[in-house]
C-alpha cells in the first residue's frame, strides 16, 4: 500500500476576534468585530478617536471584557463566555504612548523588569535588543535623561524582551515630533520585522498606517469598514467614508446612468453600481495631468502650493463649482493665472456610493 503522507494543517491565526462586542454605559465601544491577525504581520487599527480602536486592544490584552464574543491567541481561547484568562497569562507584550518607563529604573533595569524568572538567554537577548536599537551606552542612564526618541526605543525593547506571542502598540509615535517620528517609526518596522513579532498597532493617522501595516483595519463607530493592504486600502476603498479617511479628493455629486456617472469632466465608468443610484465621482490629486493649453479640458490656475520636490496646483474648470486639486513635479512653471489643459488618469478615479445622500 503506497504511504500517504499526512495532511498539514494551517497555522492558526496569531490573533483572532470574533464577534466581539463591547459596551460602556449608553456607548457601544465595538459592535460584532472580527478580525484575524496572521504570525509575523504587522496590522493596524485605524480610525478617528472614539471608533474603538483602543477598546480593541484592551480586550485582547486582557485589560477588559467584552461583552459578547470570542478572543483567541495562536488558536486558544483567551476571552469569551466564562472564559477570561489575566493579562500576564496572556504572553502579550503592551506599549503604550505614554512609554511608562520606571524613572527610578536605569534602561538596563527597566528592560529587565519581569525578566528576573527568565532564563540568562531571555537577559542576553534583551541586552541584544538594546544593541540593536543604538542604545547600549545608554543602558545606565535613566528616562528623564533621553531624548523622547530614546525613551520610545526603550518601551519597545522593553516589550519584546519576553518574546511576546503578540505586541500591542497604542498610538506609539503620538508624543515625537515630524521628524523624529518618521525615524523612530520606520526603526521600529524594522526590528518587528528582524524579530519576526506579531504586532497589532493602533493610529489615527492614514499615513503612518500605509507606511508601517502590512495589512490595515479601517474602523468607524466600533465596527470594521474594510480590511486590506495599505495599497489596495487607499487604491480600492470599498466605501465613500474609507476614500475620504485615506486622502483629501474634490468630490463631484452625480448619478449612474448607463454604467456611469456623468461630470462637467466627463463620463466617468462605474462598473457594479445600480442604475439611477446616487454617487460621489472622486478626484484625489494624482488622478489629474497639468498641460499646456488645448491637450486637454480647459482650466485655470487659481493658487499654487509650492511643497519642495513638488508643487499643489488649485485648478478652476468650467461647470465646476469647487477647484481642482492637481501635483505637478518641479518641471512644471504653471502658476496663478495660467490657462491649461487637463487630463484624467480613468484608473485614479473613484465612483463611489454617495453616503450623504439620504435616498441612496
Amino acid at each position: 500500500m503506497p504511504f500517504t503522507a499526512p495532511r498539514s494543517h494551517p497555522a492558526p491565526p496569531a490573533l483572532a476576534a470574533e464577534d466581539v462586542a463591547c459596551r460602556f454605559g449608553r456607548v457601544q465601544a465595538l459592535d460584532g468585530v472580527s478580525l484575524a491577525v496572521r504570525p509575523g504581520e504587522v496590522m493596524a487599527l485605524l480610525g478617528d478617536s472614539g471608533c474603538g480602536k483602543s477598546t480593541l486592544l484592551r480586550i485582547v490584552a486582557g485589560l477588559e471584557q467584552p461583552g459578547r464574543g470570542r478572543v483567541f491567541l495562536d488558536g486558544h481561547l483567551v476571552a469569551g463566555p466564562g472564559v477570561a484568562v489575566p493579562p500576564e497569562a496572556r504572553g502579550v507584550g503592551l506599549m503604550f504612548q505614554d512609554y511608562a518607563l520606571f524613572p527610578h529604573l536605569t534602561v538596563a533595569e527597566n528592560i529587565r523588569f519581569g525578566l528576573a524568572r527568565r532564563p540568562a538567554a531571555a537577559r542576553a537577548a534583551a541586552d541584544s535588543l538594546l544593541e540593536q536599537v543604538g542604545l547600549s551606552a545608554r543602558a545606565e542612564s535613566y528616562p528623564q535623561t533621553l531624548s523622547g526618541g530614546e525613551q520610545q526605543r526603550v518601551a519597545l525593547v522593553r516589550a519584546l524582551a519576553p518574546g511576546p506571542r503578540l505586541l500591542l502598540l497604542d498610538e506609539p509615535f503620538s508624543n515625537l515630533d515630524r521628524r523624529m517620528r518618521d525615524r523612530v517609526r520606520d526603526d521600529t518596522v524594522a526590528l518587528l520585522r528582524r524579530t519576526g513579532t506579531t504586532a497589532l498597532l493602533v493610529t489615527h493617522d492614514p499615513e503612518e498606517a500605509l507606511a508601517v501595516a502590512t495589512r490595515i483595519a479601517l474602523m468607524r463607530a466600533g465596527r470594521i469598514v474594510q480590511v486590506a493592504t495599505g495599497e489596495a486600502l487607499y487604491r480600492a476603498p470599498a466605501t465613500l467614508f474609507a476614500a475620504r479617511f485615506l486622502a483629501d479628493a474634490t468630490e463631484i455629486p452625480s448619478r449612474i446612468r448607463d454604467g456611469a456617472a456623468d461630470t462637467p469632466l466627463g463620463r466617468m465608468r462605474a462598473e457594479g453600481l445600480a442604475e439611477g443610484m446616487a454617487v460621489r465621482v472622486c478626484l484625489r490629486p494624482e488622478a489629474l495631468r497639468v498641460g499646456a493649453p488645448g491637450t486637454g479640458l480647459p482650466a485655470q490656475v487659481v493658487r499654487r502650493v509650492f511643497l519642495g520636490a513638488s508643487a499643489l496646483v488649485h485648478l478652476a474648470v468650467p461647470g465646476l463649482a469647487v477647484p481642482l486639486r492637481a501635483r505637478l513635479s518641479g518641471a512644471e512653471s504653471f502658476g496663478p493665472g495660467d490657462a491649461v489643459g487637463l487630463t484624467l488618469r480613468e484608473a485614479a478615479v473613484l465612483v463611489l456610493p454617495d453616503e450623504d445622500d439620504a435616498g441612496s
